[in-house]
């Protein structure tokens, strides 16, 4: 007889085997409209179920009489090795979803050797995720603001705290519309419905944590009101319909490290970007979250490769559910993945402990693949192993 598992979380983030079942401890354990924010997505949400479709669309080709005892996961991104092809994303309003937020987050990823990219609209700044993993990798997303000001503070916090790369995220113009949200009243500025507040009040862990640690704010950018975060002054800001390539020259000019743009959806932006002075690009439709109806990431990504070359750096974002995901995507292109809901699952469903379960799964699962497919290594991946529609 197995030892029965005593702590609640313990037991419910053991049980879920799988990304999805941790999604599943997620919706029993979460307010509905936090869930909501994280699970959902833009207008009709057909762009999230083309993100998943096309995973689930793919066929994996193995090289069979090639046994493989110990599959090597490493790879390398910009010369330095990590230990499988894997970036955690960046999130908003993390510490919504866990009081414990962008720490667990970043000390995970610190533990197995993978870069954690904080927002701009993160819950936590980029000293307190310095401090919470100072071992780990860090990277920063940024929104470029109309305030050259606040650009500056930005990238300034960021390079004395020891980030390495800068994520330029390029397809939030504007704020898209979020149906769920709008219903559950997570707006900017908020307005909450009773409906929602009672379903927070259903799930008292939750409410005391939030009750009992630093309030929730948008913690970059608080020094926009002198401490006190204006929602609607940050969304004024933070999105720039206007943002164009001369922003991109000037960021260039002013960040002397590494340099990535996110949000690139077509092989001529790719090759724009790259011109431009980006050191790569990071395939992603923000998880269906921003515009509706745009292709799959996984479908141009062997689009975007060909037209950069095999010695660009391409990174895939949006959709990554399963650790074959990870393997598909390397095949057809990608040098690592972005997760964001994967972890954000865990997160909720377990705090720091959650992040570490999906992050176990997403390994496993990788590994094994690789075994089944007769495969050394990550660097023995090759368009060959897989079919695609």
């Amino acid at each position: 007889m197995r030892r029965p598992t005593l702590n609640p979380v313990e037991r419910r983030l053991e049980a879920a085997l799988s990304i999805d079942e941790l999604r599943e401890v997620a919706m029993r354990t979460t307010p509905r409209a936090v869930f909501d924010y994280v699970d959902g997505a833009a207008d009709a949400e057909v762009t999230a179920r083309r993100n998943r479709e096309a995973f689930e669309a793919v066929a994996l080709v193995p090289e069979y009489l090639s046994p493989v005892d110990h599959p090597d996961l490493s790879t390398r991104l910009f010369g330095r090795e990590i230990s499988m092809p894997l970036i955690f994303a960046p999130t908003g309003y993390t510490r919504m979803m866990h009081h414990e937020g962008e720490a667990a987050v970043a000390r995970v990823a610190a533990r197995h050797g993978l870069p954690y990219t904080l927002s701009t609209v993160g819950t936590s700044t980029v000293e307190e995720v310095a401090a919470a993993a100072p071992g780990g990798e860090h990277w920063f997303q940024l929104y470029l603001t109309r305030d050259e000001r606040l650009n500056a503070e930005l990238l300034d916090r960021a390079q004395a705290a020891g980030f390495t790369t800068v994520v330029l995220t390029v397809d939030t113009p504007v704020a898209a519309r979020h149906l769920k949200d709008i219903r559950n009243g997570l707006t900017i500025p908020p307005s909450l419905t009773l409906r929602t507040l009672l379903g927070m009040a259903r799930y008292p862990s939750w409410v005391l944590n939030k009750l009992t640690t630093a309030p929730i704010t948008f913690a970059s950018l608080s020094s926009m009101t002198n401490g006190a975060i204006d929602a609607v002054r940050v969304a004024d800001v933070v999105f720039e319909p206007t943002l164009n390539y001369e922003h991109l020259a000037r960021l260039r000019a002013n960040w002397p490290h590494r340099l990535l743009v996110k949000g690139i959806l077509s092989p001529r932006d790719a090759r724009r970007v790259v011109k431009a002075g980006a050191d790569g690009v990071i395939v992603s439709n923000h998880g269906g979250r921003q515009l509706d109806r745009t292709p799959a990431t996984l479908a141009m990504l062997p689009e975007i490769r060909d037209e950069l070359g095999p010695d660009a750096t391409v990174i895939l974002d949006s959709g990554v559910r399963h650790g074959q995901d990870i393997l598909i995507a390397v095949a057809l292109g990608a040098d690592a993945v972005m997760i964001g809901r994967a972890y954000l699952y865990g997160l909720m469903a377990g705090g720091e402990r959650g992040v570490e379960r999906a992050v176990t799964i997403l390994r496993e699962e990788y590994a094994r693949s690789l075994q089944l497919l007769g495969l050394k290594s990550s660097a023995a991946i090759a368009r060959h192993h897989v079919r695609t529609p």
